[in-house]
C-alpha cells in the first residue's frame, strides 16, 4: 500500500518556504498559498525579487526519482527546443530536481494562461504542430523508469493491481476481470512493432494553455509515459473518430509540417480509450488505498460501481470490433 495522506503532514507553508529557498538560493516573501491537486501538493511563493513561483511537492511512492529525473530531463529538453512548456528552475547546483526528507519536489517560474477549450480551425493545425515538436524531442531517446504504455505491460499491471482490491463478492471481481481480460487480449497484438517514444501521456485540452502573445502551451507532464505518438493526439478530440474527422486532419496537418505521422496507428485509437478506462479505474483505487477518495467518488468499491465498470469496457470492446469492420 502506498503512504497515506499523512505523507505531507510536515508541509506547512514555514517548511515550504524554508525548502524553496534552500533549493534556490534567494529569499522568499511570506506570501505562500496552496493550489489544488489531486496527487501532489502544490503551492504558489513570491520571492523577494519579485517573481512568482509554483513549488510541487510529489507524493512519496508514487514515482521513484529515476522516473521523476526522466520528466524534468524532457521538459527541459523541450524547453532548450524551443518547444512551449514550463521548464522548472534550477537551483544554485543546476539541479531541478529537489530532495527533503525523501519527498522530491520540483520549482517552476508562475506562468497563467487560459484553458484551451474549443479550438478553432487553425488552432488544431497548431496543436498538430506543436505535438509534432514534442515527439520529435521525445523520440531522441528513451526513458526506462516511466511507464511503458501497452496493453500486456502497463494495462495488465493495473489490472492485477485492481484485482488485489478486496471487492464487495467474487461475482463482481469475476466480472470485471473477464471483462477486463479480453479487451487486453484483443488488442495487445495491435501495438506490436509499433514506434514507442516518449510523450506527454495525458494530453487533452486542460494541459494546454493560451498564453496571450505566446500561443499554446503544454502543462502537467505527470504522466510522461513512452508509447504510440497517436496517444497524444486522440483525448484532444472531441469524439470518436468518425464524428471528429475535420478536428483530426487538422490536427494531422498540423502535425506533418515538424514530423511525419502513420497513419495507420489510427487503429489505436479506441484500444488506448478502453486502456484509459483501465488507468482511470487504477488511479481509482491509489486514490482510495490513499484514504482521500470518498469525496471524489464515494459509491467507488460498490457492487453497482465494478458492474457500471465492466460494462463499460464491454461495450468499449464492441466499439473495438466495430471499428476494425
Amino acid at each position: 500500500m502506498e503512504p497515506a495522506l499523512s505523507e505531507f503532514r510536515d508541509l506547512t507553508p514555514d517548511s515550504v518556504l524554508n525548502l524553496v529557498e534552500s533549493a534556490l538560493g534567494r529569499r522568499a516573501s511570506n506570501l505562500c498559498r496552496p493550489l489544488s491537486s489531486y496527487i501532489n501538493r502544490v503551492y504558489e511563493l513570491h520571492l523577494e525579487d519579485g517573481e512568482w513561483v509554483v513549488a510541487k511537492f510529489f507524493r512519496p511512492g508514487r514515482w521513484t526519482r529515476a522516473a521523476l529525473e526522466e520528466e524534468q530531463a524532457f521538459v527541459r529538453e523541450l524547453a532548450e527546443d524551443e518547444v512551449p512548456v514550463i521548464a522548472p528552475l534550477s537551483g544554485f547546483d543546476g539541479k531541478a530536481l529537489f530532495e527533503h526528507d525523501g519527498m522530491c519536489f520540483a520549482i517552476y517560474p508562475k506562468k497563467g494562461g487560459r484553458p484551451l477549450e474549443e479550438p478553432s480551425a487553425a488552432q488544431w493545425r497548431e496543436l498538430g504542430r506543436l505535438l509534432a515538436r514534442m515527439h520529435v524531442v521525445g523520440s531522441r531517446r528513451n526513458a526506462p523508469n516511466r511507464i511503458r504504455l501497452a496493453p500486456d505491460i502497463s494495462s495488465r499491471e493495473q489490472v492485477d493491481e485492481i484485482l488485489a482490491l478486496r471487492f464487495p463478492m467474487p461475482s463482481v471481481r469475476d466480472e470485471y476481470a473477464r471483462a477486463a481480460y479480453a479487451v487486453l487480449d484483443r488488442i495487445a497484438p495491435c501495438f506490436r512493432e509499433v514506434e514507442a517514444i516518449r510523450l506527454h501521456g495525458d494530453c487533452h485540452c486542460a494541459n494546454i494553455i493560451a498564453r496571450p502573445n505566446e500561443g499554446l502551451f503544454l502543462i502537467d507532464f505527470d504522466d510522461m509515459c513512452v508509447g504510440p505518438a497517436v496517444q497524444d493526439l486522440w483525448m484532444l478530440l472531441p469524439g470518436h473518430v468518425r464524428d471528429s474527422r475535420a478536428e483530426l486532419d487538422g490536427l494531422l496537418e498540423g502535425y506533418e509540417t515538424f514530423r511525419s505521422f502513420d497513419e495507420t496507428t489510427l487503429r489505436l485509437i479506441e484500444p488506448l480509450r478502453a486502456m484509459r478506462m483501465i488507468h482511470y479505474t487504477a488511479w481509482c483505487a491509489r486514490q482510495a488505498s490513499d484514504g482521500g477518495f470518498s469525496r471524489l467518488a464515494p459509491d467507488f468499491g460498490t457492487p453497482a460501481f465494478w458492474r457500471a465498470a465492466a460494462a463499460d469496457l464491454q461495450r468499449q470492446l464492441q466499439e473495438i470490433e466495430d471499428a476494425t469492420v
